[in-house]
This record gives structure tokens, C-alpha cells and sequence, in this order.
């Protein structure tokens, strides 16, 4: 069986509120637990009223604290807007609070437009960083030197899981070059899907933190009982994508019988190929679908989102992704 997680946005759905964006992803949490997903990965999004998770490490102490054994994370700490000292510190605590269950995920970009990014603090116009962050964030999760000023108090010595995060060919190479996990963003950006995946596998470089090459691959599901049904809850997603495209972030939309009514042609084209890494329909729908994406990049393991209005019909959805993947040989 090749293991399998899920990434929680915290959606904020149209006619709903924070609040309870926040409770249903401790309920979902529960749920993923006892349906078999081996993670549960939090994004860190600003400004932005769709999504609940922006306190990413605060979110995830929550789901830690509501779950017994699944790994909890995030997916990810945007690191341009954090210093690593603070990140380590952060991730080292929820480290001592839960032993060997938490994940950190890093990404490049603010996570937000520009005027958030400034609202951030962070600096705009300083150079690019991030690979000599990540080291500096690796060293603070190791035991320190004696000669070591400056340490992660808690963070020091707990050697917290770190996976680079991306969608371009940079996060490819600078985790193939340090030696850690891989996860692309092939769930909104699939367009260097392959070619990032073959740089990755390719010019790994064995670490301390990690021998071979281990690859996690983003996918959507919106499964349901029928193919019509698993379609119509895909409409959210697809109607917030291109809202966000156009500067006009909101709320979950609810689903639409016919996305035609509501994005112009060649919106729907842009939507359709930023989440072509996207299953929707019935069961047998979905498993086929699956495969053929697993078939294709082979993954070490698969993450799955998906943003879909009501609660109910996402715990289901969820459900199956599960039933699919627990079926699914190694």
C-alpha cells in the first residue's frame, strides 16, 4: 500500500465562518486518523478570507492535541516570512509536546500578494535566502555544539522532519542537493511536474537525514457517489481558483450545476490545467484516475486535498480517497 496523507487549506466555505472552518478541520483530522492517512499537513495562507490556517503552527498544535498517533505538519511554513530561529523554536515545541509526529514543510513564496508579504514584515528587497535559511533552520533541530551561541530552546536536539516544498525546478534541485524529501505542488501547478521530478530523483545527493530520493506527490479528489455528483463538488475549487486569479480572493464558493454559468471559456481552460492533477467522480471514477497518475510519477507516497463546500460531503469524499488508496498495492 503506498502511504498516503492529506492537506487541510482550513476552508472558509460561502454562508459559513472561521470558527467553524477551524472545528471541522479538527473533526476531519479525527477522521483521517482512523481512516489510515499516515499525515496531516496545514497550509500557511495570509490574507485570505477562504482560508482558516494563516497561524499555521497554532493550527497544528490543535489537530496534534485532537489526534493520538498521525503525524501533523505543515504543507507548509512559508520561510521568506519567518526568521528560522523563530520556525525552530515553533516546531520545536510542538515537537516536545508530541514526540515523532511532527512534519515541516517549506516553501519559497510569501504565501499572499505583495502588500500582505510587506504586512508580513518581510523585507522585499533583500536577496533570496532561502537555501541558506533551510540550513540554518537544519542546524537548530540537530544537538548543538558546545560552541554554539544561538539554539532552538525547545527545537534543539528534537530533529523535526524537514521537506522542501515546490512547483518549479528550484525546490527539485536545492532538495536533491541537501538531501531531503520532495513534495510538488502538482495539485495547482503541474506544469514541471515531470521535469522536476526526474532533476529530484537524478541529482539526489544521499544525507544524513535521508538515503534515497523520497518523492510525495499532490493530488485533488472530489469523490462521491456518482460521477455527476463528484464534478458538481469540484466546482468550488475550480470557481476559487480562478476568483483568486482574477484579485478577488473570498470565500469557498458553493457548487454550481455548470461552471460554464460562471467562468467565461478561457478561465475554465486556465482552471482546468492548473488542477489537471485532480480526480473527480464516483469510486470507480477516482481509483482509475489515481492509478494512471501514480502509474505515471510513482510516487514514495501521495497527498490529497480538496476544497469542497459542505463538511459533510468532504469527510465523504475523504473517505473514499482512503478506501482507494488502502486498496492499492505497494
Amino acid at each position: 500500500m503506498i502511504p498516503f496523507s492529506l492537506l487541510d487549506l482550513a476552508p472558509v466555505p460561502d454562508g459559513s465562518d472561521t470558527a467553524t472552518a477551524l472545528r471541522n478541520t479538527l473533526d476531519l483530522a479525527r477522521h483521517a486518523e482512523d481512516w489510515g492517512y499516515r499525515r496531516y499537513w496545514l497550509a500557511e495562507h495570509h490574507n485570505m478570507p477562504g482560508i482558516a490556517s494563516a497561524a499555521t503552527a497554532v493550527v497544528i498544535g490543535a489537530v496534534a492535541a485532537a489526534t493520538k498517533t498521525m503525524r501533523v505538519g505543515a504543507g507548509g511554513i512559508m520561510l521568506p516570512n519567518h526568521s528560522p530561529l523563530t520556525v525552530a523554536e515553533a516546531f520545536g515545541t510542538l515537537a516536545t509536546l508530541y514526540p515523532d509526529r511532527i512534519d515541516l514543510g517549506l516553501g519559497r513564496a510569501p504565501g499572499t500578494d505583495m502588500a500582505t508579504a510587506r504586512a508580513l514584515r518581510r523585507n522585499l528587497d533583500a536577496p533570496d535566502r532561502f537555501p541558506d535559511d533551510v540550513v540554518e533552520l537544519l542546524t537548530y533541530f540537530e544537538e548543538p555544539t558546545a560552541d554554539q551561541r544561538i539554539r532552538a530552546i525547545p527545537g534543539a536536539g528534537t530533529r523535526v522532519p524537514i521537506w522542501i516544498l515546490g512547483s518549479s525546478l528550484y525546490g527539485a534541485q536545492l532538495a536533491a542537493h541537501l538531501g531531503l524529501p520532495y513534495a510538488f505542488a502538482s495539485h495547482f501547478a503541474p506544469a514541471a511536474l515531470d521535469e522536476a521530478l526526474a532533476i529530484y530523483r537524478e541529482t539526489f545527493r544521499p544525507s544524513i537525514f535521508l538515503e534515497k530520493p523520497h518523492f510525495m506527490l499532490a493530488m485533488n479528489i472530489f469523490a462521491a457517489a456518482s460521477d455527476e455528483e463528484g464534478r458538481y463538488l469540484q466546482t468550488s475549487m475550480q470557481q476559487a481558483f480562478a476568483y483568486l486569479r482574477r484579485g478577488r480572493p473570498g470565500l469557498l464558493p458553493r457548487p454550481v450545476e455548470r461552471i460554464e454559468d460562471v467562468l467565461d471559456p478561457a478561465e475554465i481552460a486556465q482552471v482546468s490545467h492548473a488542477l489537471a492533477c485532480s480526480a473527480a467522480g464516483s469510486p470507480d471514477t477516482v481509483r482509475s484516475q489515481v492509478i494512471a497518475l501514480i502509474e505515471r510519477t510513482r510516487p514514495d507516497e501521495v497527498i490529497v486535498t480538496g476544497q469542497i463546500h459542505d463538511h459533510a460531503a468532504r469527510l465523504r469524499s475523504f473517505e473514499i480517497a482512503a478506501d482507494i488508496f488502502g486498496s492499492l498495492p505497494g
